[in-house]
């Protein structure tokens, strides 16, 4: 059984809250200090525009550059913004303080209560995302997730450190339709598994059909469901798995465009999250269903679209894509001008992606 290692011992939760409040303390005592010396206090915040954002080669992933903005209470146009991030910086540290976690919808609704009001959701989420670039730290940490969920099944024993929780232990093979990678699950800790790898699967059918053919023992695998683009719970699970259990990740999508970004997102991260650094695994591996694949296994296919054809010649021009099999495949699906589904192996019989797609695949992933 793999343990987790003595740097993992002091609880994850403990120590993001702790994190968080002590910027929030920093935040507050700047604004209060230069309101006392009679200043009008300022927020500044890392620009996050597109033309901010540079490609890290070291990193394998996109950041923000070094432009930033200030909001200032001096100014009247940056009145509405600064104290929706100030109220926003009060609503998190209440949330921490007393436990509690908040959806981004709960969030939008919860400032009418204080009469901080956001003209829509959009408004408010983007606020959370200035509170996470001026903190360079994910809204999660935060306790704000958002409504969407995956799930996770395999050998693995979690330890819950939620109030009223601590201390409970759980396998995540014990239930057969998996668990939500929820609030209460990211934060806990990973006490031990029997796996040897993960294999991360872009939709819910295909994660049944593995719990159902038990690729948990044949393969000894964590199974993940990321629900199309994963939600960044997931991508933090993933890169958990990865860093404090030292096991790979291999990423399984439709064979499509969005299928290869949605693999490139979890090996990479998204441009939307370029002022984090905690939600990518660079070692990731894609390994199908690739254009290449299509033709090879004879699978059902269908043309590509116009949209289609766009966003693949988008992606040729991003600097994640100009190498190794993301270059390849780009220019495989351009060529066959077609694109599939996972389901599409059923053709060949309901196994037939754990029989026979699956180890071969995991065999080849050993020379990418």
């Amino acid at each position: 059984m793999k343990l987790k290692g003595k740097q993992h011992s002091r609880s994850l939760a403990s120590s993001r809250k702790e994190d968080v409040q002590k910027l929030l303390k920093e935040l507050g005592q700047s604004i209060y200090r230069k309101m006392n010396e009679g200043v009008f206090p300022d927020v500044v915040i890392p620009r996050r525009s597109v033309r901010n954002m540079v490609y890290d080669e070291v990193l394998k992933q996109y950041v923000l550059g070094e432009s930033s903005v200030t909001r200032s209470s001096q100014n009247i146009k940056h009145i509405r913004p600064f104290t929706h991030l100030v109220w926003l910086a009060f609503f998190v540290d209440k949330l921490l303080e007393n436990g509690k976690t908040s959806t981004l919808r709960d969030v939008y609704y919860s400032a009418q209560a204080y009469n901080v009001e956001f003209k829509d959701q959009p408004e408010s989420d983007d606020i959370i995302t200035d509170l996470e670039a001026r903190f360079s730290r994910p809204r999660e940490n935060f306790s704000i997730y958002p409504e969407e969920r995956s799930a996770i099944f395999g050998d693995v024993t979690i330890e819950y450190t939620v109030p009223g929780y601590e201390g409970k232990k759980l396998n995540l093979a014990s239930h057969p339709d998996g668990y939500l990678i929820g609030p209460s699950l990211s934060t806990a800790e990973l006490v031990e598994t029997s796996a040897e790898m993960v294999i991360a699967v872009e939709k819910g059918g295909l994660f049944t059909r593995f719990v159902e053919e038990k690729v948990h023992d044949k393969y000894k695998a964590i199974i993940i469901d990321t629900a199309g683009q994963p939600p960044r719970s997931t991508r933090f699970m993933l890169k958990r798995l990865n860093r404090e259990l030292g096991l790979p990740v291999y990423i399984l999508t439709d064979g499509d465009v969005y299928g290869e970004h949605i693999a490139m997102v979890i090996v990479s991260g998204s441009a939307n999250a370029a002022h984090l650094r905690d939600l990518t695994v660079p070692s990731g591996k894609w390994i199908g269903v690739w254009g290449s694949d299509i033709v090879r296994y004879k699978l059902p296919s269908i043309p590509l679209t116009d949209h289609d054809f766009k966003r693949l010649h988008e992606l040729k021009k991003d600097p994640r894509y100009r190498k190794g099999i993301w270059r390849k495949e780009l220019d495989v699906f351009l060529k066959i001008k077609r694109k599939s589904e996972l389901e599409a192996f059923a053709k060949y019989g309901l196994t037939a992606i754990v029989d026979k797609y699956l180890p071969e695949k995991l065999e080849a992933a050993k020379s990418l």
